[in-house]
């Protein structure tokens, strides 16, 4: 019988990498990349890593080590990001037929019977060293490759390869001798699924490492835990309990929220800014082609002010035909916000939720006393929205007269979108 083997490709420092694709002055420089508003930092090179900087500091915070160390600052650039994760994965798809798109910067390969980590048939390391080769040829982003019979030894054999340079970037967890000795050396919390509050509960038992874990009784993590964390144990032992998904789930939620440049005092600049909120989510939501059962909307002042009185308040709604029409939407979010907003209040922050997300083509138990607003014409107004959208961006926008957007959060570091924008597209000189 065949043994299971498992990749799991993950992009070095991805949003950094990305950067630094048109940018390759910055190889070797400290970069990071911060938040929507420019806020807090959500990526780092190694070599901010080891000026210690921790992700999400805030800015203001580090403003110093920026200055002395010559950081180069970059807003997030999702559209880049999002064009060139596409392109790793098309890339990737050349290794194998079974491909799990796991996060915009992973993805899980099924690589039994391609290559071995024996002698006897094509070496696992060459196989992995060839995929990091094209990637990088392809996309130009650097990645590291984890090989192993299950995917949560795939996620460990993978952070080794990144922790330790020796390894090349390609670690092989096949053999049971090197799977014995890595796992003594990994922190039980860098354990794929092992969260903050698991791992506190694991070292009130003395389980500190990887290994640790792996030794328990399956039953017994079972009755302390759960079954998700008893499958680990199994998976870290080399039983395969998780199976390759090629097929990415649909999200169950979508929030769009935004803090503010100013504080927001009156009610019809709320309204502007939740209105670009359900003008996105509602995108997001015809994508995957689902509709949603549920909108929910909050707002809060500045919990950090000393001065501002406080005030934070939510408002949800189940509706009775789901949907993903903006238009229903957008009407449903200012009716939420009229319900909850307060006079005299300065608002930081504003937040848009749809939930009980289904498929589009799921039967739905119609009510006898409403009209459906999910019609046909409903879907091709929409359709047709969404399709002049992503010719010309954003050249459709439902919103209400007389609002303005400058609340929104300038960004101060934003590179060009270099693939997906004709007028940004690098020159050679």
């Amino acid at each position: 019988m065949i043994q299971p083997l498992i990749a799991l490709v993950d992009c070095n420092n991805f949003y950094v990498s990305c950067e630094r694709v048109f940018r390759p002055d910055l190889l070797y420089q400290p970069v990071a990349v911060l938040s929507n508003n420019d806020g807090c930092i959500v990526a780092r090179s190694q070599e901010v890593k080891d000026l210690g900087i921790k992700m999400a500091t805030p800015v203001h915070q580090i403003k110093h080590l920026i200055k002395r160390h010559q950081i180069h600052l970059f807003s997030s650039n999702y559209t880049l990001y999002a064009d060139l994760s596409s392109r790793v994965m098309q890339s990737l798809e050349a290794y194998s037929p079974h491909l799990e798109v796991y996060s915009i910067d992973e993805s899980f390969l099924d690589l039994t019977g391609l290559c071995s980590h024996t002698s006897s048939r094509r070496n696992s390391i060459d196989y992995a060293l060839q995929i990091k080769a094209e990637v990088f040829q392809n996309t130009g982003i650097p990645v590291c490759v984890g090989l192993a019979p299950t995917k949560t030894l795939a996620k460990l054999a993978n952070y080794a390869a990144k922790k330790w340079h020796k390894t090349g970037g390609v670690l092989d967890l096949s053999d049971t001798l090197r799977r014995d000795k890595l796992l003594p050396l990994v922190p039980v919390n860098e354990v794929w699924g092992v969260g903050k509050q698991t791992t506190k509960r694991l070292h009130l038992m003395g389980i500190f490492t990887a290994h640790d874990l792996a030794s328990q009784s399956v039953a017994t993590i079972q009755s302390h835990f759960n079954i998700v964390l008893a499958r680990t144990v199994q998976e870290l032992n080399g039983i395969a309990c998780l199976d390759l998904e090629s097929i990415a789930p649909d999200k169950q939620q979508i929030v769009c929220s935004r803090s503010f440049k100013r504080r927001l005092t009156d009610e019809k600049e709320l309204i502007g800014a939740l209105t670009c909120f359900a003008q996105t989510a509602a995108e997001k939501l015809r994508h995957q082609e689902s509709v949603a059962g549920s909108i929910s909307v909050s707002i809060r002042t500045n919990p950090l002010s000393q001065t501002d009185a406080q005030y934070q308040r939510s408002g949800q709604i189940q509706l009775k035909q789901p949907t993903n029409d903006t238009r229903h939407i957008v009407r449903i979010a200012k009716r939420l916000l009229k319900e909850i907003f307060k006079l005299g209040y300065r608002y930081q922050k504003c937040s848009l939720q749809l939930g009980h997300i289904q498929p589009e083509t799921q039967r739905q138990q119609m009510d006898l006393f409403s009209v459906s607003e999910q019609s046909s014409d409903s879907s091709t107004l929409m359709n047709t929205v969404d399709h002049i959208n992503r010719r010309f961006p954003k050249a459709i926008a439902i919103s209400a007269a007389g609002i303005n957007n400058d609340w929104q959060t300038p960004v101060n570091y934003l590179s060009p979108r270099y693939t997906t924008d004709w007028d940004s597209l690098p020159g050679v000189t």
